[in-house]
C-alpha cells in the first residue's frame, strides 16, 4: 500500500514529451489563441474519434452550457435536474433563464421523464438533462417529450466523452450537447469544453459566439463573448486523445472490479445502468443511510484515502441563490451517494485496499 494520499481522482496525462513536441510548434508559430491551428486540429481529431459531425472547442464545460442556451436564443424556464454540480444552474441563470427542478430516478439518478411533463408551463423552452456521471439519460423518451411540445434539448454532457446511445456517442444527441475537458474528466485539456450540435446552422452560430460574435469578415453579427480555447490547452487535448480508448479501458475494467467485490454488501447500493453504454468514469457508492456514509468516509480518511460525496448536496436546496422546490429523491440520494477513488494509476492493490476497508472496518 502506499504512502501517499489516494484522492477520488487524478488528471489522464500522455507522456509529457510527447505534450512538450506539440507546444514547440505553438512556440515556432507564436500563435496562442484566435482559433489557432492546434484548436482546429483537435476539433477534427475528436470528431474522427468519437464519430462526432462538429466539435466546437471552448474554455470550458459551464462556458459551454451558456453558448448552448444563447446559440438557441432561449429565454424562459429550462427543466433540468437537483443532481447535478452548481454549474448547470449558474448558466442558465447567467443566460437570463430560470431553472425549473425535475426530481431523478433513484436508479440511474437521470432526470425523470415520467415528471417532466409535469413541469412543463407556458413559460417552458427547453429540457436540459444530465447524463450522470457518464451514464446515459433515457434519450427516447425525453425526445418524445421534446417534440410534443416543441421543446429544445441540450444535454449537460459533462461526464459523457466516452459514453454511447444506439451505437453513436452520446455527444451526438439533443439540439446540442454541451461537455467539458476539465482535467477530472476522461479526456482533458486542464480546462476545456465543448459544444456539439448536428445542426450545421447552429454550429456556424456557435463559433461566431465563442469569438465575440465575428463572422468570417470580421463583422459582428451575433451577441457573443470570449469563449476561446488556447493553443495551449488544445495540444495537451491533441497528446490525450491518443489515449482515450486506453482510459475508457482501464475505468472499465476497474469499475467492474469494485462492483464484483463490493456488490454482496448488504448496506450499498449502485447506479443503473441499464440506457446505452457509460463510459465508467466514476464509481458511485449510494449507502442506505447517511450516518453509515459518514463512518464509511471516515474510515477511509484515517487511512489516507479521501473519496468524494459528488453531488453534494441537492442543488435545489441552494437556497441562498435559488428558491426552495422540494425534490424528495435528489435530496435522500445526494446525502447517501460517495464516488470512490477511479483513476488511470490507480492500483489494483489501491482498490483492494479500499474494498477491504468498506468490508471489514465499516460495517
Amino acid at each position: 500500500m502506499k504512502d501517499e494520499p489516494i484522492f477520488v481522482t487524478q488528471p489522464s496525462l500522455a507522456p509529457l514529451d510527447e505534450y512538450m513536441e506539440l507546444l514547440k510548434g505553438v512556440w515556432e508559430r507564436g500563435i496562442l489563441t484566435h482559433n489557432g491551428p492546434l484548436v482546429q486540429q483537435f476539433e477534427k481529431e475528436i470528431c474522427k474519434t468519437l464519430g462526432l459531425t462538429n466539435f466546437v472547442a471552448v474554455t470550458n464545460g459551464t462556458i459551454a452550457i451558456q453558448m448552448a442556451i444563447k446559440a438557441l436564443k432561449l429565454k424562459g424556464e429550462i427543466i433540468t435536474t437537483p443532481f447535478t454540480w452548481i454549474a448547470t444552474i449558474s448558466a442558465i441563470m447567467w443566460e437570463g433563464c430560470t431553472p425549473v427542478f425535475c426530481d431523478i430516478e433513484p436508479d440511474t439518478l437521470n432526470i425523470d421523464p415520467k415528471q417532466i411533463e409535469a413541469k412543463i408551463t407556458n413559460n417552458t423552452v427547453a429540457i436540459m438533462p444530465v447524463h450522470v456521471f457518464g451514464n446515459p439519460c433515457d434519450i427516447a423518451a425525453i425526445e418524445a417529450i421534446a417534440q410534443k411540445y416543441k421543446l429544445k434539448v441540450i444535454y449537460d454532457a459533462a461526464h459523457a466523452i466516452g459514453s454511447t446511445y444506439r451505437g453513436k456517442s452520446l455527444l451526438e444527441y439533443g439540439d446540442i450537447s454541451a461537455t467539458s475537458l476539465h482535467a477530472t474528466k476522461l479526456l482533458n485539456t486542464a480546462e476545456g469544453g465543448g459544444c456539439i450540435t448536428r445542426d450545421l446552422d447552429l454550429h456556424e452560430r456557435l463559433k461566431r459566439i465563442r469569438f465575440f460574435g465575428h463572422d468570417d469578415r470580421k463583422d459582428i453579427v451575433e451577441d457573443g463573448f470570449n469563449g476561446k480555447m488556447t493553443e495551449v490547452h488544445a495540444a495537451l487535448g491533441l497528446a490525450n486523445l491518443k489515449y482515450l480508448d486506453d482510459v475508457v479501458a482501464d475505468r472499465k475494467r476497474k469499475y467492474l472490479y469494485y462492483y464484483e467485490n463490493l456488490s454482496s454488501l448488504d448496506f450499498i447500493s449502485f447506479q443503473s445502468l441499464r440506457i446505452g453504454e457509460p463510459n465508467y468514469s466514476y464509481f458511485p457508492v449510494i449507502f442506505e443511510s447517511e450516518r453509515k456514509l459518514e463512518k464509511a468516509e471516515h474510515c477511509l480518511n484515517e487511512k489516507k484515502i479521501f473519496p468524494r460525496r459528488y453531488f453534494y448536496p441537492s442543488v435545489n436546496t441552494y437556497n441562498k441563490i435559488l428558491d426552495y422546490y422540494e425534490m424528495p429523491v435528489s435530496e435522500s440520494v445526494s446525502k447517501r451517494i460517495m464516488c470512490l477513488p477511479l483513476y488511470l494509476h490507480l492500483q489494483i492493490e489501491d482498490q483492494d485496499f479500499i474494498i477491504d476497508i468498506l468490508k471489514r472496518r465499516c460495517i
